[in-house]
């Protein structure tokens, strides 16, 4: 919190992460810091700096809550943490499973690893037509068009949404884990990772 405490009273910058807390508890949803800074009567930039100051109270390895902050570009929101999902849904009666399928993971796999890239260009990779999936990870909002290739045709450019970032719990696809590439210069799949987030 670099530059909030010279100016502000120590009393006043935990108020103010007491309030911040508040609205993003009951939020439920990314809330942007523009947002934030008109509520709490802040510039944008020192809430940016209160979340930098609070996030290992959630998400540093010593944490003992059940909810993890998240910090985007643009953006903050708190959510439950992953292990708590099963309990979380015995809880509220959910039923309804929120699993990607494996083709679907493939996909987000080789999109979120190649970004932007075209639909053809996934198509090649896996050796499959994708349209199907391309279009369901579209409605789920977890892929968004980022243009069009300045070539005949000008296919459509796909790269990794907010959502994405959220459900699979990072800030920005930097801490995605690192891949080896065949020497065809494809993704290869990463990883499984739960989206139980998709409900």
């Amino acid at each position: 919190m670099d530059g909030i405490g010279e100016v502000r009273s120590a009393d006043e910058t935990a108020e103010l992460c007491r309030s911040l807390e508040a609205i993003l508890f009951a939020a439920g949803h990314p809330v942007t810091y523009e947002k934030l800074s008109a509520v709490l009567g802040i510039p944008a930039y020192e809430v940016r700096s209160l979340v930098d100051g609070i996030m290992p109270e959630y998400n540093g390895e010593d944490s003992r809550r059940g909810i993890m902050l998240l910090a985007f570009d643009d953006s903050c929101q708190l959510c439950t943490k992953e292990q708590y999902a099963p309990l979380i849904k015995e809880a509220l009666g959910i039923r309804r499973g929120g699993n990607l399928s494996a083709s679907s993971l493939e996909v987000l796999a080789i999109i979120a690893y190649n970004q932007p890239c075209t639909r053809s260009y996934v198509d090649m990779v896996r050796g499959v037509d994708s349209g199907y999936v391309v279009s369901s990870l579209t409605e789920k909002g977890l892929i968004e068009q980022r243009g069009r290739l300045d070539v005949p045709g000008r296919p459509i450019l796909y790269g990794t949404t907010e959502t994405f970032l959220r459900v699979f719990g990072i800030s920005s696809t930097d801490e995605l884990p690192a891949v080896s590439k065949p020497d065809g210069g494809g993704a290869e799949e990463a990883d499984a990772v739960s989206t139980d987030e998709l409900l």
